[in-house]
């Protein structure tokens, strides 16, 4: 399992810079204590939601008889999709839909959802985990993923720590500029998913 690679595809999927205008909105109201258990949860929520995939999401497969080519078929359209809506700089209802962010407004806490899931770690995180969670041979590399998990979580932390100074210095502008620059490596990667699973399959 390639480490750098595979820290880089959770990072342009999570994407937390695309998702500081949605948080400022969602957080408006909150006080600064609030605030910051918020931000603590999601951080927390993202290493868990990608440490369980990568633990159990193979065994997931296993009951409901999916292989991992066809995973890594359907999870790099997915991903494609995504991918697709970020290069157009739009957030994608497969993140997030209109009626989810609605609801966030009336919840006393959107740390898990939706800020967490789906806007953060959705079904392409969970997906693309379990991929990468099948090319580790041997336990330490299983470790290593879930340790990536930790560090996307911190990345989160620090992000939406800093989501204000971040949106006052870059702009809406300069936050589509990056969501764009991430879906472009996330088109790249999905590609790569998809000829990965037809090979497999077709070898099969």
């Amino acid at each position: 399992m390639d480490t750098l690679k595979a820290f880089i595809t959770l990072l342009a999927l999570i994407n937390p810079f695309g998702a500081i205008p949605m948080f400022l909105s969602l957080t408006a109201h909150q006080s600064r204590p609030q605030l910051h258990r918020t931000i603590n949860t999601a951080a927390i929520a993202t290493a868990v939601v990608i440490g369980v995939s990568a633990l159990f999401g193979q065994t997931l497969l296993g009951i409901f008889g999916i292989s991992i080519a066809s995973l890594q078929v359907g999870g790099g359209v997915l991903l494609f999709l995504i991918a697709l809506n970020m290069f157009n700089a739009e957030p994608g209802r497969d993140r997030s839909t209109p009626e989810e962010a609605h609801e966030a407004t009336e919840r006393a806490s959107i740390a898990v959802v939706p800020l967490t899931i789906p806007l953060l770690a959705g079904p392409g995180t969970m997906s693309s985990v379990i991929i990468l969670s099948e090319n580790a041979r041997h336990w330490w590399q299983l470790a290593l993923l879930v340790l990536i998990g930790v560090a996307i979580g911190g990345v989160v932390w620090v992000t939406l720590r800093l989501a204000r100074p971040i949106s006052r210095l870059a702009g809406q502008t300069g936050l589509n500029i990056m969501t764009r620059v991430m879906g472009l490596v996330l088109a790249a990667l999905a590609v790569e998913f998809i000829a990965n699973g037809v090979r497999t399959l077709i070898r099969a």
